[in-house]
């Protein structure tokens, strides 16, 4: 039987995010390619080597997990292939989906060099479309800071939950933050008006929508039975630092020129450690 071809829900916002010059250049100089924050223990102020604490950050997926070696895993969201690839080295057979077709050629190339064929794939398919993939079909679901991109986030939930196999485990690496009418007074303007602005040019509904407890709440609505929420800012905080330190000359010449939007991902570092230190967001598994 001829395979169903995915459906793809047109987003040229994302599309545009991901194509930019700044994302392309910026997450291949910085993060090697790697699309998240890194997991730092507690009490860690120096955030080098970075790659050490991007893949601590994937194993820390991998635990949630719990999952035995030669369980089936969708990556949803999976960019090329680093979290795929550091949960295939545990054991898992994975297969990754990403709507941007370059960031599956660069997988494929990536799985390739490494010689996981046999472990891990990657396709051009649409998180909330997995109409290709039969019912009852993976042991786990993971994304890694990809739900936030979601349009409809209960129809992504509810696929996830219909191709999950009874007893089988979700995990998510996401954020959220207070939006305007939540900030605590004497929250700089500026830094409200970067908090909108990163979500629109980084094509992030969801993440407007997501507080505390509501991602968990929007899981047991699917019916998970057990949801666990955790705050990891403090373990990402010295990645944000680095981000920080990296940007802060270069954002100032972006605000004076009032070029912000032509550089989101700038703007986020600088203004996401600035936040995270008001506790104006977290991050959560």
């Amino acid at each position: 039987m001829e395979e169903k071809e995915p459906q793809i829900t047109h987003n040229p916002m994302l599309q545009r995010y991901y194509a930019a010059w700044e994302s392309r250049l910026g997450y291949r100089l910085v993060m090697g390619g790697t699309r998240h924050f890194g997991y730092h223990p507690l009490g860690t102020i120096w955030p080098l080597p970075l790659g050490a604490a991007l893949r601590r950050m994937e194993d820390h997926l991998y635990q949630l997990l719990e999952l035995p070696t030669g369980s089936k895993v969708l990556d949803a969201g999976c960019g090329n292939g680093h979290v795929a690839l550091q949960l295939a080295r545990q054991g898992l057979r994975v297969q990754g989906i990403d709507i941007v077709a370059n960031h599956i050629r660069w997988a494929r190339q990536e799985i390739k060099a490494q010689k996981m064929e046999n472990m891990v794939s990657a396709r051009v398919a649409d998180y909330h479309h997995l109409d290709w993939v039969p019912d009852m079909s993976f042991d786990g679901v993971c994304n890694m800071k990809t739900f936030v991109h979601a349009r409809e986030p209960e129809q992504v939930l509810s696929e996830f939950f219909r191709i999950l196999k009874p007893g089988g485990s979700i995990a998510m690496h996401e954020y959220w933050h207070l939006n305007d009418e939540e900030l605590p007074p004497g929250t700089p303007k500026d830094l409200s008006e970067s908090i909108k602005r990163v979500d629109r040019q980084s094509a992030m509904p969801t993440d407007r929508r997501l507080r505390r407890g509501v991602l968990q709440q929007m899981l047991k609505d699917q019916g998970l039975v057990e949801v666990v929420e955790k705050d990891l800012s403090r373990n990402i905080a010295p990645t944000l630092l680095l981000f920080y330190v990296l940007g802060y000359i270069p954002y100032l010449i972006i605000c004076f020129f009032g070029l912000q939007a032509w550089f989101i991902n700038t703007e986020a570092g600088v203004q996401g450690y600035r936040g995270l230190q008001r506790h104006l967001w977290d991050t959560v598994p």
